[in-house]
């Protein structure tokens, strides 16, 4: 699609999902192991150029909760997570995801992204987001100090109550009752705006003793141009999973919304998109992006007409990064609720349990991709890798069966 002149409905659009945008990067920077404005980095020049060569005029590019935790998983064993090291490979790795990704769509390759099966894809999306709530649920309970794997930690978590901390499960409850009770009073109701404004008045008020976001110091983004080659090796797997699991939200979306009749979708043209993206983001000296699939919702709903509003969502961001600051009071707490509000509807049970009724093969596929993911937490990309040998193990069988019958 070629980017026209922008109309009021991408203005108002594009500063809309700003607006989420902003704790959003926060909470998905920590959940990638990156202090949190450089969830900022990435929500701002990402945008930006990913608008360009978008072929949806609904798709939001930036840091997104599924990325970040592949993202995390990737680098945690190379480096310590916040350290300048952790965040040097980051910005190695969205470089090699934007490479593969701008390859995979210039050699017009996007159909690569049906590798991915249903059955797969379930299984592995229901997995990742509920590590990605237990990973939550510290910060969401006020609970410091807890050690262990992703689920161990979470676990701790919630059956020791006398690690509780009261003022942090308050802003837990109610910004989960702000985010997702405002949308029946109105779907373009800025829960977790409203949510983030309060919280930070409440703690300035109250003297919040819990832990909160922290110092972010002000400033425009300082752009990177040499990157630690030496580790490349270590992020070529990650990088090629990340690059074509990361691709599958993008995609859903705007297949969802091409499906409604109101705009077309282009694979290739989407690869590069979110190829430029991530080469954006790790100039920006962030981690990788993809495309969200709540932020293209709202961008959706709030009026957007073409890609600009995903540009102006980028310039927004750009424009206040001096003034973040006075974000530093936000409860953590906050951020975790955030985070959970927006993952828990990947889970859905009855579709899961209807493709292991109905479809047996298929549903023992999802079921073993969802295990090996929490298995292999916090490397969930060897999840992945196990689901699609699941799934070829499947084809072959199929095969086998069909062969068979024919030799009768």
């Amino acid at each position: 699609m070629q980017l026209t002149r922008p109309g009021s409905g991408d203005i108002i659009a594009g500063i809309s999902v700003a607006l989420l945008a902003l704790p959003q990067g926060f909470a998905y920077a920590e959940l990638a192991g990156m202090p949190a404005k450089y969830g900022l980095y990435a929500a701002a020049i990402p945008s930006i150029l990913a608008a360009i060569f978008a072929s949806s005029p609904y798709l939001q590019t930036g840091p997104v909760a599924l990325t970040a935790l592949l993202t995390y998983g990737a680098l945690e064993g190379l480096a310590q997570p916040f350290s300048p090291e952790f965040i040097e490979l980051a910005a190695l790795l969205a470089l090699s995801v934007g490479v593969i990704r701008l390859i995979l769509g210039i050699l017009k390759l996007g159909k690569i992204a049906h590798l991915l099966t249903d059955a797969v894809i379930t299984g592995f999306t229901t997995g990742a987001a509920i590590l990605i709530i237990f990973s939550q649920l510290p910060k969401s309970l006020g609970v410091d100090g807890v050690d262990g794997g992703v689920l161990l930690a979470g676990w701790k978590s919630i059956s020791n109550p006398e690690l509780w901390e009261f003022n942090a499960i308050l802003f837990s409850i109610a910004t989960i009752i702000v985010i997702f009770g405002g949308r029946f009073l109105h779907r373009l109701f800025p829960g977790v705006l409203i949510a983030v404004v309060c919280g930070i008045a409440i703690s300035k008020a109250t003297d919040y003793s819990g832990p909160v976001v922290g110092e972010l110091s002000g400033g425009f983004i300082s752009l990177k141009f040499s990157f630690e080659w030496g580790s490349l090796a270590d992020l070529l797997l990650p990088a090629i999973i990340i690059a074509i699991v990361g691709f599958a939200e993008p995609a859903a979306i705007a297949r969802t919304f091409a499906k409604e009749g109101k705009s077309n979708w282009n694979p290739n043209k989407e690869f590069v998109s979110q190829g430029v993206a991530n080469l954006a983001s790790a100039i920006s000296n962030s981690f990788p992006v993809g495309g969200s699939f709540g932020r293209s919702s709202l961008n959706k709903i709030a009026g957007a007409e073409t890609p600009w509003a995903g540009a102006i969502t980028g310039v927004f961001v750009l424009a206040v990064l001096p003034l973040v600051f006075f974000l530093e009071e936000l409860p953590s707490a906050i951020l975790g609720a955030t985070v959970i509000g927006a993952v828990i509807k990947l889970i859905k049970p009855l579709e899961f349990f209807k493709l292991v009724v109905d479809e047996t093969q298929q549903g023992l596929i999802a079921t073993g991709t969802l295990i090996a993911t929490l298995l292999t937490a916090p490397r969930i990309d060897r999840g992945i890798v196990i689901g699609l040998g699941l799934s070829l193990i499947g084809y072959f069988f199929d095969r086998f069966r069909l062969n068979k019958h024919h030799t009768k």
